[in-house]
């Protein structure tokens, strides 16, 4: 079986719609398989990765508690991409510990297969 590298990138919002919980279960099969992937969150996908999170205006679950388990499959760390977090007022430090900055056409190059939640 060839080994391909993937990338799961997360563009939508915690609440409000499926994209986060559909991506980071993508990510989980994929581990899952011995394929553990780079997860980048861009765009609103960066407002998934602030600390302390509460349920959504209908009832959601925040994204944090299934985020926090991702290092048990390998997945670690979460990338960024600090133009978002600066575009929605965001600063580093709001966000849950183990997020790291990424060069996101770096990030992209380095992967074979790439999915955008």
């Amino acid at each position: 079986m060839n080994s391909r590298s993937i990338l799961v990138i997360v563009r939508h919002p915690p609440h409000g719609t499926s994209w986060v919980r559909e991506g980071l279960e993508a990510a989980l099969v994929g581990a899952a398989l011995g394929q553990p992937p780079t997860i980048l969150f861009s765009g609103d996908g960066v407002l998934a990765l602030l600390a302390h999170q509460q349920r959504g205006a209908l009832g959601q679950k925040g994204s944090a508690a299934m985020l926090e388990g991702l290092s048990l499959y390998d997945i670690e760390p979460l990338w960024y991409d600090q133009r978002s977090l600066e575009t929605r007022g965001m600063e580093v430090s709001q966000l849950m510990p183990g997020c790291q900055q990424a060069c996101v056409a770096d990030l992209i190059a380095r992967h074979d297969v790439v999915m955008s939640f």
